[in-house]
């Protein structure tokens, strides 16, 4: 399968044959990227916020899916679990669900604007997780520290970096620099997309930054 970031928490996930998926599309006005202009089979929104939720910007959609769970669309197993927003703690905290894509058994989780490390056992709900798309920027989402502490209990094969501030972003967020430091690398030479196949997940997890495209 093939995999695009167009800024902030927006990938699309091509396989053919398959359902393609745009995920977290999002209003330009608010995060300073390009205007989004993709075609897709379904889309899935991480929470309410337009920054996240603006569908409008992908055409062809047949299906929208804004929640938890368990979705079978053109060949492709879609589990969305609810993360924050269910706390006694904080009532006002915005829900946030997270997807783990299924393609013909590579699975990829769209981790959303996740903003606290789970516990063990929803991580082990979600099962074998081959490429992980984590927010490590902070804001509403994982700050670099978390974002690693979630990575090592998810141990995934890829890890794609998203939600951080870019050159093109207004985001008010770290820079993936934090994040990288944090995971004790240097740079991270970006590419601009990246394909995988069960075949290719490395056993050791590898960080892939990717640029953002414009559409």
């Amino acid at each position: 399968m093939e995999i695009t970031w167009y800024g902030h928490s927006c990938f699309r996930l091509t396989e053919r044959g398959l359902a393609t998926v745009v995920t977290d599309p999002f209003d330009h006005k608010v995060t300073g990227y390009e205007p989004l202009k993709l075609k897709a089979d379904i889309v899935t929104v991480s929470h309410d916020s337009p920054a996240h939720n603006y569908v409008a910007a992908v055409k062809g959609k047949e299906h929208v899916i804004t929640g938890p769970g368990e979705y079978e669309i053109g060949g492709v197993f879609i589990t969305g679990v609810q993360t924050n927003g269910h706390s006694k703690r904080s009532p006002d905290e915005p829900r946030n669900t997270l997807y783990v894509f299924d393609y013909e058994g590579l699975n990829v989780a769209h981790l959303g604007d996740l903003n606290h490390v789970p516990s063990r056992t929803e991580i082990e709900a979600l099962g074998i997780v081959h490429v992980a798309l984590v927010p490590v920027g902070g804001g509403g989402g994982l700050t670099p520290a978390k974002a690693v502490e979630v990575i090592s209990m998810l141990e995934p094969g890829i890890v794609i970096p998203m939600h951080y501030r870019t050159p093109a972003s207004s985001s008010n967020l770290s820079p993936v620099s934090k994040f990288l430091k944090e995971m004790g690398l240097g740079e991270v030479e970006p590419q601009p997309s990246i394909k995988v196949t069960r075949s290719t997940v490395p056993e050791e997890t590898r960080v892939v930054v990717l640029n953002y495209e414009k559409s």
